[in-house]
């Protein structure tokens, strides 16, 4: 039986949670599936959305980990990140895309398409798959409406890719991109 993850496992370095959360798997109100890629962001890189200090929009990233980081992309998608480190420090794992296994249905009439590749595979289709709104901003991943466990012994360890983030201008040499090897739901091929 797979692990809860507790927020003590979001305690540490931002890519460290990164890579170990690929594999695990994530429901949102019992819609999600298995984690297959992640970006790792912290304060003292400028890419981060911590990069600036705390600020109204990015407080909970300064706060204990375990908790949602929720923040509208380009004023129309809805993207979650998980807070790690210990608090104060400021940084966080964006959940980039999963491989849906619970609640397709639900998933498929929110992004109202079919092809269950497309449903997560990226932050904002994710996000809208999934349900998730400023209402999930600071919740904690512990408890309902998020379940997170660890990947179970079955397939770990997991072959983790590494390589650049996407979609940003700062940082870009930083290899804090993780994706699950093989996987045919990442948004975007590595290398």
């Amino acid at each position: 039986m797979p692990r809860h993850l507790h927020p003590r496992d979001f305690a540490h370095d931002a890519p460290a949670v990164a890579h170990a959360l690929i594999g695990a798997t994530m429901l949102v109100d019992s819609v999600g599936g298995i984690i297959v890629e992640t970006e790792a962001y912290d304060r003292t890189e400028p890419a981060s959305h911590c990069h600036p200090g705390p600020t109204p929009r990015n407080k909970v990233m300064f706060g204990p980990p375990g908790h949602a980081y929720v923040y509208r992309s380009y004023g129309m998608h809805w993207c979650l990140n998980f807070v790690c480190r210990e608090n104060g420090h400021g940084a966080g794992v964006l959940i980039r895309a999963i491989e849906p296994t619970h609640g397709l249905d639900r998933m498929r009439e929110r992004r109202g398409l079919q092809d269950e590749r497309l449903l997560c595979a990226g932050p904002g289709r994710l996000g809208q798959a999934l349900g998730i709104t400023l209402e999930h901003y600071g919740l904690r991943l512990d408890k309902p409406p998020f379940e997170v466990w660890a990947a179970p012994a079955s397939i770990t360890p997991v072959q983790v890719l590494t390589g650049p983030r996407i979609g940003i201008s700062k940082a870009v040499d930083l290899p804090w991109r993780f994706g699950l090897a093989g996987s045919r739901f990442l948004s975007r091929r590595f290398g």
